[in-house]
C-alpha cells in the first residue's frame, strides 16, 4: 500500500488555492499582474562618453590619442574605415532606458569631427544613476574609543616582534609533497 508524502498534499492544496484565487479575481487580474513584477537585472552595454571627453578631442589628433580619451569604440566598420561608433545603453528596473550614440570621423588617420547625441557631464551621469533610496545615512567608518575599549588588545606573537631578515636566502631544498610510503 503506497504512502503519499505530506509535502505532496500541501503542494496540491497550494496549487488549488492559487488557481481559485486567480479564477475568483478574474475582474481584478490586471491589478494582480501589476502587484507582482519579475526582477529585471541592470544591463549596461557600451562605452560611456562624457561631454568632458568630447571637449578634449582636438582636430588633427591621431587615432591612438582619440582611443586614449574615449576608449575602444564599440563598433568599427570594415566598409567605413573613416569612422568609429560609440554606443552606450543602460537598462534598469523602474527607470527609463538610457541610450546615447556618438560617431567619430577621421580624415585618414587624423581626427576630423564628431556627430551624435549631446553627451552628459560626468556629474549629470552619476546623478542619473542615483538609487531609489534617498537620504540614506552612511554608517560611520571609524570606531570610537569607547567601542574599541570593549575588545581586548591581542598580543603579538614573539616571532612577529623580531625583525625578519629580508636578505636571507631561500632554502635550496624543500620537503616532499607526498609521504615517503607512496
Amino acid at each position: 500500500m503506497p504512502v503519499t508524502p505530506r509535502w505532496d498534499v500541501r503542494l496540491s492544496a497550494a496549487v488549488v488555492l492559487a488557481v481559485g484565487l486567480v479564477a475568483g479575481c478574474a475582474g481584478s487580474g490586471e491589478r494582480l499582474a501589476t502587484m507582482v513584477t519579475p526582477y529585471r537585472a541592470d544591463v549596461v552595454q557600451g562605452n560611456f562618453v562624457s561631454s568632458e571627453q568630447v571637449d578634449a578631442l582636438k582636430p588633427g589628433m591621431s587615432r591612438q590619442q582619440v582611443r586614449e580619451i574615449l576608449g575602444t569604440p564599440l563598433m568599427t566598420s570594415l566598409f567605413h574605415d573613416n569612422r568609429w561608433e560609440y554606443v552606450f545603453t543602460i537598462r534598469r528596473q523602474g527607470v527609463a532606458d538610457q541610450s546615447r550614440h556618438l560617431t567619430v570621423f577621421f580624415d585618414g588617420d587624423r581626427f576630423d569631427r564628431v556627430e551624435g547625441d549631446e553627451m552628459p557631464t560626468e556629474q549629470e551621469f552619476v546623478a542619473s544613476l542615483a538609487s531609489k533610496v534617498k537620504n540614506a545615512k552612511a554608517p560611520p567608518l571609524e570606531a570610537t574609543e569607547a567601542q574599541l575599549a570593549r575588545y581586548p588588545k591581542a598580543e603579538a606573537p614573539e616571532s612577529a616582534s623580531q625583525p625578519v631578515d629580508a636578505a636571507a636566502p631561500a632554502p635550496s631544498s624543500y620537503p616532499p609533497l607526498e609521504p615517503a610510503g607512496r
